[in-house]
């Protein structure tokens, strides 16, 4: 069983000798007398909760926490004084002090203030460790920026995830990490162990668009459930809601989210009794809105509701700096997952990479190399085997009026519409609906070239 580490900070040998007596039962007890000392401890042993005398020799207790708090802000410290000193105490609690004792000691107080302080530690672990999952599960550790812009962005994210219930607009292409950013700004804020619903607005049947975010009483439809529905926005109480392509939201559903945004409420389809949840709401989108409001798609009041904390992320072509570090990210992280050794990339491979235009921003990039790295052999990646990424370019010429022009030595028809597929996909994310949008191909067309070709689906 794990012994909590406790050190107490009390130059009175008397008060040293019964406080071991007392936690040495329970806890790891070690006993310093001044500042200077605890802070040595500090730096060099792990310790869960530490008892701050506010009178010391040298350095005071007020100016010894302010240290520990600049070395760490997660260290809890329980402060002690003989004096009822209630500016003191006031100042300790203001740098994050969890609690305070007052000598003599109550051996009651005492034990209870220390459990409490200890159950808060405990706590602390348990959120870093959820943290932690978070970050796994989701893939936040893919966030990798070496370009000014995009440090700016994660710096945004992080300021705004600090606020409770700020609304976020983020801007940017598809594929560039806009879900990253929103589930960013989820995991650093208050909310992070409550549900993150992400909800693409673009792929909602139009009948269906405001059941499916404020859900429907029972009876409301034909074959719907009986007891009825909860909304997305239900669902997520306590949490975030991502409005991913938040520019496809039709007109009336844009209504009842102004609605919402202004009153925390909503009346679920069918509903006359109005439902109240505490959500952050974080758009995403590929688009301008500015321009959507010009062609009356969008509606004014609700951009300026969405826009209260903008973030815009640049496209993968306008921050080169980030694929040479995003290149070795996804390197190793596809080493371990197909067992390779890929250690380098080839100069002519990097120059490759950087004039490639990644229409399929981060997206694009990481497909690609996955796709080399799954096909081919280390332990390296050269410009030969990135071919695909300029192939269909080159095999057909330059455009000339709108027009593809043949090359004098030809094309096979079945090659160019296989790598037409392929370059569709990674573009797409791998997601087939828009591939095929990208061809002018219904998704039931898009799955038969794919299996015609051979490719997985």
């Amino acid at each position: 069983m794990y012994r909590y580490k406790i050190l107490i900070v009390d130059d009175d040998p008397l008060l040293q000798a019964s406080l071991e007596d007392i936690l040495s039962e329970k806890y790891d007890a070690r006993i310093v007398g001044s500042g200077e000392e605890a802070l040595r401890v500090l730096q060099s042993a792990d310790v869960d909760l530490t008892l701050l005398d506010i009178r010391l020799p040298g350095i005071t207790g007020i100016e010894t926490l302010r240290r520990i708090r600049e070395a760490t802000k997660d260290a809890a410290v329980v402060m002690m004084t003989a004096y009822e000193d209630v500016k003191s105490v006031i100042s300790s609690m203001k740098l994050g002090a969890l609690d305070y004792l007052v000598k003599p000691l109550d051996i009651e107080e005492l034990e209870l203030i220390i459990e409490r302080a200890l159950e808060t530690v405990k706590l602390k672990r348990e959120v870093e460790e959820l943290r932690k999952q978070f970050v796994k599960d989701y893939n936040l550790e893919n966030i990798v920026a070496q370009s000014p812009t995009m440090k700016l962005a994660l710096r945004m994210a992080d300021t705004i995830a600090r606020s409770y219930d700020t609304t976020v607009l983020i801007e940017g292409e598809t594929g560039t990490g806009k879900e990253v950013i929103a589930r960013l700004i989820h995991h650093r804020s208050d909310r992070f162990d409550k549900p993150f619903v992400s909800i693409n607005c673009g792929a909602i049947s139009k009948d269906l668009v405001e059941s499916e975010l404020f859900g429907y009483e029972k009876g409301t439809f034909t074959g719907g459930l009986q007891e009825g529905k909860k909304g997305k926005f239900e669902a997520a109480n306590g949490g975030t809601v991502l409005l991913d392509e938040i520019s496809e939201l039709l007109p009336a559903a844009q209504v009842k989210l102004l609605t919402f945004l202004e009153e925390k409420a909503f009346y679920p389809v069918g509903g006359s009794e109005k439902k109240h949840v505490d959500v952050r709401i974080i758009a995403a989108t590929n688009k301008s809105l500015e321009e959507c409001i010009q062609d009356g798609t969008f509606r004014e009041d609700l951009y300026y509701r969405l826009n209260v904390a903008r973030i815009t992320i640049p496209p993968l072509r306008d921050r080169k700096e980030d694929i040479a570090a995003l290149t070795l990210f996804f390197m190793n992280k596809f080493n371990l997952r197909f067992r390779k050794s890929f250690g380098r990339v080839t100069e002519d491979a990097r120059r490759l990479m950087n004039e490639h235009p990644w229409t399929g921003n981060v997206r694009e990039l990481r497909n690609a190399i996955e796709r080399v790295m799954l096909m081919e052999e280390g332990p390296e990646i050269n410009a030969g085997q990135l071919n695909f990424l300029t192939k269909a370019h080159t095999s057909t010429g330059r455009a000339e009026g709108g027009k593809f022009k043949i090359p004098p030595s030809g094309i096979n028809m079945e090659d160019f519409n296989k790598e037409l597929i392929i370059q569709a996909l990674e573009r797409s994310g791998g997601n087939k609906t828009r591939a095929g949008k990208l061809l002018g191909l219904s998704r039931a067309t898009m799955l038969y070239r794919m299996r015609k070709f051979g490719l997985r689906d």
